[in-house]
């Protein structure tokens, strides 16, 4: 388990590189490491929901599982008067989010390591983003699901992308037993990104 990036110590020999990419109109440079998910660069996966996510005006956002951080980076330039919370179990992961979000001058993010939502105190995010840790097995993910419910307002929104060959269909059906409205917002190369949104009439089941 050390050598996964959803372990919480990897322990695997460091590799730093920097890598630049444009995101949403942004250039960001960002340093990977080995040990962390998509080291070689962001995957498409990301970058088909970063492209998708809309945002309200001033929003507290929470990033699950942020990497090294360009879901959640690209989501504080999204909302410069909100404020997003980016979380990881995977301390080195945690430690190039800090360092990713200062080299580019993102200062309204807080960057914590937590094992899913378990260090996550506030319990009214307008949005939250994942693109959660599929190799860590379907009952991770779904735990981020149930847990993410908690966590938002009502009338707020988690986004997710998931590939169809991943476990897509499933990944839906679990949204539908928890949230008030599931939506496909796009679709691309078999990545599909879900809209949950909580309405104020659903209960958690």
């Amino acid at each position: 388990m050390s050598n996964h990036y959803y372990s919480d110590k990897p322990q695997v020999a460091h590799d730093r590189r920097a890598t630049e990419a444009e995101l949403r109109g942004w250039k960001l440079r960002l340093i990977t490491d080995a040990g962390v998910f998509s080291k070689n660069g962001i995957d498409y996966g990301s970058r088909v929901l970063i492209d998708a996510i809309d945002l309200p005006a001033g929003a507290h956002v929470l990033d699950v599982g942020c990497g090294y951080g360009p879901i959640g980076l690209t989501a504080a330039k999204l909302v410069p008067n909100g404020h997003v919370t980016m979380i990881d179990i995977n301390e080195r992961a945690v430690e190039l989010s800090r360092e990713n979000a200062k080299a580019n001058g993102i200062t309204n993010v807080t960057v914590m390591q937590s094992n899913l939502l378990a260090e996550v105190k506030k319990e009214d995010f307008d949005a939250i983003l994942t693109n959660p840790p599929i190799r860590a097995g379907k009952e991770t993910v779904h735990a981020i699901f149930e847990q993410a419910y908690c966590h938002l307002k009502t009338g707020g929104a988690l986004w997710i992308v998931i590939q169809k060959k991943q476990g897509a269909p499933s990944a839906k059906a679990k949204l539908e037993s928890l949230f008030g409205r599931v939506e496909e917002v796009t679709k691309d190369k078999g990545y599909r990104i879900f809209k949950a949104t909580k309405l104020e009439e659903t209960p958690l089941g």
